[in-house]
């Protein structure tokens, strides 16, 4: 009996947008093909913009991909933790090839059927974590650009629903807007005034 080479899929997963006060949380799963040749994968906070958009492109062109978010309500319904698990879940779930693991950057992992490992810093160690990092990062920093056309100002086209200077000053001017995490300390201080 000849011995049989036994090739498992191994896909990453990562999140983005877990501390800003407003929009979704948005996940990401990455099933790297062997040969895939992207080249720079890394951490996405560790990129600059440019190196993110062009690695992103790469990354939807060569792999196999699921995005996945849960947006503010159900942030405020389940908290932000048990938010950021469901999306994890729906991207890995998404994806059309199950993978026999996956690996999930942080130090938590969803109540899923999937045989996964956490990794704390994975998305600067795997590069399929790297991968997921940047499309779920991209793809939310999108999001939040987009929103910002209804809401300019909040300035969410630069600071992405995160709690900058400019944004909470905008929150005691204006108020909260349908987007805004209303269970997150900030957001529910000034919804109480």
């Amino acid at each position: 009996m000849e011995n049989q080479l036994i090739v498992q899929t191994i896909a990453g997963v990562d999140e983005a947008g877990r501390g800003p006060l407003a929009g979704p949380v948005v996940a990401a799963a990455v099933i790297l093909p062997d040969g895939h040749g992207i080249i720079g994968l890394d951490d996405s906070k560790k990129l600059s913009a440019k190196k993110r958009a062009t690695l992103e492109l790469e990354i939807l062109e060569k792999t196999i991909f699921s995005i996945a978010l849960c947006d503010q309500l159900e942030i405020d319904s389940i908290n932000i933790l048990q938010a950021t698990m469901l999306a994890m879940t729906r991207a890995a779930d998404g994806l059309v090839a199950r993978p026999d693991h996956v690996l999930v950057d942080g130090n938590r992992l969803p109540e899923w059927d999937h045989e996964a490992i956490a990794i704390i810093g994975g998305d600067a160690l795997h590069p399929c974590i790297s991968a997921a990092s940047i499309i779920a990062k991209e793809h939310r920093d999108r999001l939040m650009i987009e929103a910002a056309v209804q809401y300019p100002e909040y300035g969410w086209e630069r600071n992405k629903g995160y709690g900058t200077a400019e944004h909470l000053a905008a929150l005691r001017k204006y108020g909260p807007t349908p987007l805004h995490r209303k269970s997150f300390a900030p957001v529910a201080q000034i919804a109480l005034i």
